[in-house]
């Protein structure tokens, strides 16, 4: 009998209108558009605008897009896993709210936060779900609000982050294809180089903490980088070497869109050219749990069926790894 495995059969996202430039953070802080584009790759991210709005209504685009093109019922869908860092609240879960937005009334749902790397963290866990037999329709999201904890006062953060969303519809096969295999890490000592200081119950919000703007993101960016090139670039090449791939066996690298000289430092580890690299931090920043899926959208149509890709992802906590997929259908489904 032939391996049950968890193929990504239908791929959707969505990104806000309003379109932030480096022009215009050029007004907001003491940056240009040269320092931000030298140091990370990005030129421009899309921001979230509107009273009341959250991660939710992002992701319930996608969402919603998804079950479109893949002519999935709502009704059908048995679990929806929301991997962000920016709940729409502390409780309910944002997967409890994409579901009622989405009209999804059969499944149970829950929010899974590793940071950065939280969408490939939530697809592992969806897989093992599929893989066991107990269910074979599952939902996984990836998005973030980062405007919302972000400090447009800060310029060493302000100009990373974007807002995004993507799902991923995930169900079982047994054509050899889908998941084979993923490495998943974590160093806790790292929180103190990248974390939101306050709004948790170590430090509940108070006048105190909102006046000291300690809600939203703190990075020391050296730290990070340095931690990051080196752990994204290892665990890639270690899931390459533990089921005996090449970099001519590489059909894509799917990387983390955090800063584009880590994602080349991973390339180079990996052997891989760079037209195997899926690049379009410039045009979205670092939208967190949106980073994978948004990439995995707009490469769609280039994708084909038994196509060798890695998924690679560091992010605060400090969590990375790296997950290896075949993929599943040709083209745009």
């Amino acid at each position: 009998m032939s391996k049950v495995r968890a193929a990504i059969t239908g791929i959707h996202g969505y990104v806000p209108d309003y379109v932030l430039t480096n022009k215009e953070l050029e007004t907001m802080v003491d940056t240009t558009d040269e320092w931000i584009t030298t140091r990370t790759g990005i030129k421009e991210r899309h921001i979230l605008k509107g009273e009341g709005l959250g991660t939710s209504d992002m992701a319930v685009e996608a969402v919603k897009g998804l079950l479109k093109k893949t002519n999935t019922d709502p009704g059908d869908i048995e679990l929806v896993i929301c991997a962000t860092v920016s709940p729409d609240m502390v409780y309910p879960a944002t997967a409890n709210i994409i579901s009622d937005k989405a009209g999804i009334k059969n499944a149970f749902s829950f929010d899974l936060n590793a940071a950065c790397s939280g969408f490939i963290y939530a697809l592992t866990t969806a897989s093992k779900y599929i893989e066991s037999g107990a269910y074979k329709k599952i939902l996984v999201v990836g998005g973030d609000k980062m405007s919302s904890i972000v400090d447009y006062t800060d310029r060493q953060t302000c100009v990373i982050f974007g807002d995004a969303a993507g799902a991923v519809l995930l169900e079982p096969t047994e054509d050899g294809n889908g998941i084979q295999d993923a490495i998943l890490r974590t160093d806790g000592s790292g929180r103190v180089h990248l974390h939101q200081k306050a709004g948790g119950s170590m430090r509940p919000a108070s006048y105190e903490t909102v006046a000291n703007r300690e809600h939203f993101v703190y990075q020391e960016g050296q730290a990070v980088f340095k931690f990051a090139v080196s752990n994204m670039a290892d665990v890639s090449v270690e899931i390459m070497k533990k089921n005996d791939l090449t970099s001519d066996d590489i059909a894509w690298l799917v990387p983390h869109q955090a800063n584009l000289r880590i994602i080349d430092a991973t390339a180079r580890r990996m052997g891989l050219e760079k037209e195997k690299v899926m690049i379009n931090i410039q045009r979205y920043g670092n939208t967190t749990n949106g980073t994978i899926p948004m990439c995995l959208y707009e490469w769609e149509g280039k994708l084909k069926k038994g196509d060798n890709i890695i998924l690679a992802a560091f992010g605060g906590g400090f969590t990375w790894g790296a997950v290896y997929l075949k993929w599943a259908y040709d083209g745009a489904k």
